[in-house]
């Protein structure tokens, strides 16, 4: 048995999965990402994405099919988030934040440019330059603070991008004016 996700985010990146995942473009319509995933954990306050209903959206994504022995690391990984289906699959799972965790990110609930870096890096590699731009367009709170953590990932699934990568992700980030919003690492914020 198996069980299959639309990653939209950090799932987007085979870096962060394991080997031998069967895995394949899909565009899901009626969901917009947005950084409103605010939770705490034992590196300290962060914001990772999720989705909220809009029926005029359109995201890329992957739909990941995991072998059922992985998907208690799955479930593990996306603990504050509720399970949903997809309308058009409904044996593909689409994870949404819990009520309690569903808000804007802040000071205290930053985004890590890691977590930007993993997930922008995905979608360069999968979708091209046009594909990542389109991720920036079609994903909300990018007013959310970010801490620049790169020399210190504290996203625990954190690749090595190169530095061509390096330069598209702060090229995008400038695009949605989100660059503004990057800080010094902050440790326990």
């Amino acid at each position: 048995m198996s069980v299959a996700i639309f990653g939209y985010g950090s799932l987007v990146n085979r870096g962060t999965l394991p080997p031998h995942i069967d895995v394949r473009p899909k565009t899901v319509r009626g969901w917009r990402r947005a950084w409103r995933a605010s939770s705490v954990g034992a590196r300290g306050g962060a914001c990772a994405l999720s989705v909220v209903p809009d029926p005029d959206a359109i995201i890329d994504g992957l739909v990941v099919r995991f072998d059922d022995l992985v998907w208690p690391i799955i479930r593990t990984r996306e603990k504050n988030y509720d399970i949903l289906h997809l309308d058009d699959e409904p044996d593909v799972i689409l994870f949404r934040a819990r009520a309690e965790v569903d808000r804007f990110g802040d000071a205290h609930h930053p985004i890590h440019m890691s977590y930007i870096d993993v997930t922008l890096q995905g979608f360069l590699r999968e979708f091209g330059e046009d594909g990542a731009a389109r991720f920036m367009a079609t994903t909300e709170g990018w007013h959310v603070p970010i801490v620049d953590d790169r020399a210190a990932p504290n996203y625990p699934r954190a690749q090595l991008l190169s530095s061509a990568e390096q330069i598209k992700v702060d090229a995008l980030l400038e695009s949605v004016d989100a660059s503004a919003a990057v800080g010094t690492q902050s440790r326990g914020v």
